[in-house]
């Protein structure tokens, strides 16, 4: 007999923990190798997690809606077949570690104590800071015992029971916090009390999981950057003409059908290059400038929700490697089939309001990135053109442009040109550019 220990996986680089959505299987269960054993989630995607050798479910050390650093064994697993192979090794740490393992585990970086501005928050804290009213300036004071000073489920806890208790080891920086919270509070909790008085004719539809953390986090976005946001318009007609000759001929070149997307995407890159001060975030008084180009791009999820899948290193990729990553990350999204590390590292985000019919939008940013640009719909608009005979009027393809940027690092002046140069550079598409 052999014991395997089967632990939280290590998602992505920058994922350091996950919520235990749901266990498919139970104590006493028998598994195969690979066969889903219980789905997580972090803050972007949920995932299933499967079993890394067959037998029976001896141990299962975590409930529901638990949080779990990655690394940390989540259940065990009794594998006759496994005696004296590689799982083995593992059934010695694991007899020295208690079932209450979870809390040591989560405890360890204590020394990381508490970080400034844009700290991670999992979904559960958030969830939690909600229903008990606790806005992010109040949050941000909360000592965490978690990986890098995270604010953990036990944490946040004690500080509710001990709220208006003012221990001791708290009083040194959550003082003032009472007093400063009342302000951000209206505005970051979304969450309203019940009252119970919804009239008559109604239907009460609870928010799935995916659209509270999609509400945490454009709160949480609008509460942390001062929102401003540009406009301006282009004219796209030869990107239109270029693409309606093309993209049958591109399709049975590449395999791949092209869409506005990567075309738009190739743009901000080049723009990017010119303004790196877009591509970067905020860490306190410093302001981090990202070497990488990775650009997020707004998709729809089957629920109707959106998520940010992102295109890695979009700078060192022509067209088509582009139209691939675009058509790949949509189907993924489609079919919810993402990775959790795929929706990691955006520096900068598009989202493309027009495929709804929007003419025009004001996005909120995707913290922690400093601006995101929307692209409406195209429609054909009489537009004056400046020609050597004089002005004529001709039907042009017009797209609206918008930039909401966060004005503590980017003012008007960055913005503008910065939204200026993508719609210059739309407008100055080559028609006659080969597939």
């Amino acid at each position: 007999m052999a014991i395997v220990d089967l632990v939280m996986p290590k998602m992505g680089e920058s994922i350091m923990e996950a919520t235990v959505l749901k266990w498919h299987k139970q104590v006493g269960d028998v598994v195969k190798m690979d066969e889903t054993v219980l789905e997580i989630a972090t803050d972007k995607v949920d995932s299933e997690v499967p079993s890394t050798a067959a037998g029976t479910i001896t141990e299962i050390l975590f409930k529901e809606n638990d949080v779990v650093p990655v690394g940390t064994v989540i259940a065990r697993i009794d594998s006759a077949a496994a005696t004296a192979s590689a799982p083995a090794p593992a059934a010695q740490p694991a007899a020295a570690q208690p079932a209450a393992q979870p809390q040591p585990v989560a405890a360890a970086p204590a020394a990381a104590g508490t970080t400034g501005g844009n700290r991670f928050y999992s979904p559960l804290v958030l969830n939690i800071a909600s229903k008990e009213g606790i806005g992010m300036a109040e949050l941000e004071n909360i000592p965490g015992t978690g990986n890098e000073g995270r604010v953990t489920k036990k944490d946040i806890l004690n500080y509710v029971a001990n709220r208006g208790a003012a221990p001791a080891p708290q009083a040194a920086q959550p003082a003032a916090a009472p007093q400063a919270a009342p302000a951000p509070t209206a505005a970051v909790t979304h969450v309203p009390q019940a009252s119970g008085n919804y009239g008559n004719n109604v239907e009460i539809v609870e928010m799935d999981r995916m659209r509270k953390l999609i509400a945490d986090h454009m709160v949480r976005s609008k509460a942390t950057s001062p929102h401003v946001t540009s406009f301006t318009e282009a004219d796209v007609t030869n990107l239109v003409k270029w693409r309606d000759k093309s993209k049958k001929a591109f399709e049975t070149k590449n395999g791949e059908k092209i869409t506005f997307t990567p075309i738009f995407i190739e743009a901000i890159v080049k723009c990017i290059k010119k303004f790196p001060m877009i591509n970067c975030s905020l860490d306190g008084d410093k302001i981090i400038i990202k070497k990488d180009i990775n650009i997020g791009m707004a998709a729809a999820l089957p629920s109707g929700n959106l998520i940010v899948p992102v295109i890695k290193n979009a700078d060192t990729k022509n067209l088509l490697g582009l139209t691939k990553d675009v058509n790949y990350l949509a189907n993924a999204a489609r079919s919810s089939k993402l990775k959790a590390d795929e929706t990691q590292g955006g520096t900068f985000t598009l989202t493309n309001v027009g495929t709804f019919g929007s003419l025009m939008g004001t996005p909120i940013i995707n913290q922690p990135q400093v601006a995101i640009l929307a692209v409406g719909s195209i429609k054909k608009r009489p537009m004056v053109l400046e020609t050597k005979d004089g002005d004529v009027i001709a039907i042009r393809h017009m797209m609206y442009l918008s930039l909401s940027y966060d004005h503590r690092i980017v003012d008007g002046s960055l913005g503008a040109s910065f939204l200026t140069a993508v719609a210059n550079e739309l407008e100055a598409f080559d028609g006659n550019r080969e597939i």
